[in-house]
């Protein structure tokens, strides 16, 4: 399960000190030539939004949708093109997530604050559909709107943590006849894995490093919530350091 793991199964990393179950094959050393801000995102934001794409199984040539560009979704952007997709759209209402997703590789952004994301989608790509579509945000709306945009044949690849039940219109779904494929991925882990995306980040292919909008010391961590939980002064992520 990867970083998510902290703080959700058992206690997390916010401390001086933490165990790390099976340390030999979950643990994999930072590379001297990297800092550890550099590889801040490898445990999880990274290798989730990563996983939005292999899930999906893009290929070169593919079209692909990001739907809602929050730190996982703008990593599953840097996946979809580090993979070969050659158009990819993102969609978000935020003005700085859709310039730091342009940044990333993202081709067209589509504002769903200034009308229908599902139109304006399949007007930039002549009403042909999405090969795949990536979930990153987890509402009904996002859901809805990545299956409507998929080709016959495509693939929803769902990354969003989902907090009620989700419906699947008759008609988006083409009553089970659109040979449609929905896959679900929660943030893989591992030594190996680990080390496959720190050489990610060493190669120079790719540099999260504008994603951390902000720092704060351990002592300053109610402070750092606070503002990340009522997303203030543009926040996207922030780094505790000791």
């Amino acid at each position: 399960m990867g970083g998510w793991r902290f703080g959700n199964t058992i206690d997390g990393c916010q401390a001086e000190f933490v165990l790390v179950p099976d340390a030999m094959v979950n643990l994999a050393p930072v590379p001297h030539e990297l800092t550890d801000e550099q590889v801040l995102m490898c445990p999880d934001i990274m290798s989730t939004g990563f996983s939005g794409a292999e899930s999906g199984k893009i290929r070169i040539g593919d079209t692909v949708v990001v739907f809602a560009l929050g730190p996982i979704g703008l990593c599953a952007v840097a996946g979809a093109r580090l993979m070969g997709a050659t158009t990819i759209i993102g969609v978000d209402a935020i003005a700085e997530r859709l310039a730091m997703a342009r940044s990333l590789g993202v081709d067209h952004t589509v504002d769903f604050s200034q009308g229908d994301p599902v139109k304006a989608i399949m007007a930039l790509i002549d009403g042909r559909g999405v090969d795949v579509a990536i979930e990153a945000l987890g509402t009904q709306a996002t859901f809805e709107g990545a299956l409507r945009v998929l080709r016959p044949g495509g693939t929803l690849s769902s990354l969003g943590v989902y907090s009620s039940d989700l419906r699947i219109p008759l008609d988006a779904f083409a009553a089970g006849l659109g040979d449609a494929r929905i896959v679900t991925t929660l943030c893989p882990g591992g030594k190996e894995r680990m080390r496959r995306l720190m050489d990610v980040i060493a190669s120079g292919r790719l540099d999260l490093g504008s994603m951390v909008t902000h720092r704060f010391k351990l002592d300053q961590i109610e402070e750092a919530y606070e503002m990340f939980s009522h997303q203030r002064d543009g926040v996207l992520k922030v780094a505790i350091t000791t």
